[in-house]
């Protein structure tokens, strides 16, 4: 009989625990959890610390709200000069709103950094090598306004864009040094 009631009270304890280990969440000062109650998302994320979560019936995504790093892999461009150029560039960004971060995107990093390489390739297809090399400001700013407008409707703020580095095929590195040649010596000549 003592046996019996001991077995009676332990099947319970462990469901018990196997539910309380499933609903209670940490959720670090960084990070926001969007909450999936019975498919419907609540409209407002929990914020950090301990939180509770009725399993199965809500499920808890967490997402983090830190400034992400994404490297945006070389493109090949063409320039309005028709110069073929390999291009890279860095952009940084972050969640603002974790509701429509995790309900407009399937996966919002991959999404933003599809978005960063379609992006590079068209903006800097505007630009000739001249102004790509030498005004890297301005085509920086141009990407993250451009990047900025298209992931907001997603809850992400692009916070800066910037272009790493700008391979010229070795053919067109010997035509402008000849060029830059042949132009010290006009100077020369007229000096």
């Amino acid at each position: 009989m003592g046996d019996f009631n001991l077995t009676a009270w332990f099947i319970p304890l462990l469901i018990f625990m196997i539910w309380f280990w499933n609903s209670v969440y940490v959720i670090k000062e960084w990070e926001r959890g969007v909450v999936l109650r019975l498919g419907r998302m609540l409209p407002e994320a929990k914020l950090s610390g301990v939180r509770l979560v009725f399993w199965p019936i809500e499920t808890l995504y967490k997402v983090s709200l830190r400034i992400e790093t994404l490297d945006v892999p070389a493109q090949d461009i063409i320039t309005r000069d028709n110069i073929s150029v390999k291009v890279n560039a860095v952009c940084y960004f972050q969640v603002v709103d974790a509701n429509l971060a995790v309900s407009r995107v399937a996966n919002f990093l991959y999404a933003t950094s599809q978005k960063a390489q379609t992006t590079l390739r068209s903006v800097c297809g505007q630009f000739e090598l001249d102004e790509i090399l030498a005004e890297r400001d301005k085509v920086n700013a141009k990407l993250q306004i451009i990047l900025d407008q298209d992931t907001e409707p997603w809850g992400i703020k692009v916070s800066k864009v910037e272009v790493k580095q700008v391979d010229i095929p070795e053919q067109m590195q010997r035509a402008i040094a000849r060029q830059a040649e042949a132009e010290r010596e006009r100077r020369a000549k007229v000096i």
